[in-house]
């Protein structure tokens, strides 16, 4: 079973959109639920994206990819 990795709705308060700054984990890499694997940057402020589950991360949206609140970025299965 896959987990979808997807940008938190509560993450900013702003619609604004983020630019994916940074993956902290490698695609393919084993993650714990919790940790830090996504940086996003929304108007100069750099956010971190935890892992929602445990298992190995398929990264789905590439660094510098421009994303909005709920978007898909990657899988944990």
């Amino acid at each position: 079973m896959s987990i979808e990795v997807r940008v938190p709705e509560t993450l900013w308060e702003e619609d604004s959109e983020a630019v994916i700054t940074s993956w902290l984990a490698s695609d393919g890499g084993a993650v714990q639920a919790g940790d830090v694997i996504a940086e996003l940057m929304v108007q100069k402020i750099q956010y971190e994206l935890e892992a929602p589950a445990s298992g190995t991360l398929q990264i789905a949206r590439d660094v510098d990819e421009v994303v909005a609140k709920g978007d898909l970025i990657g899988h944990i299965g």
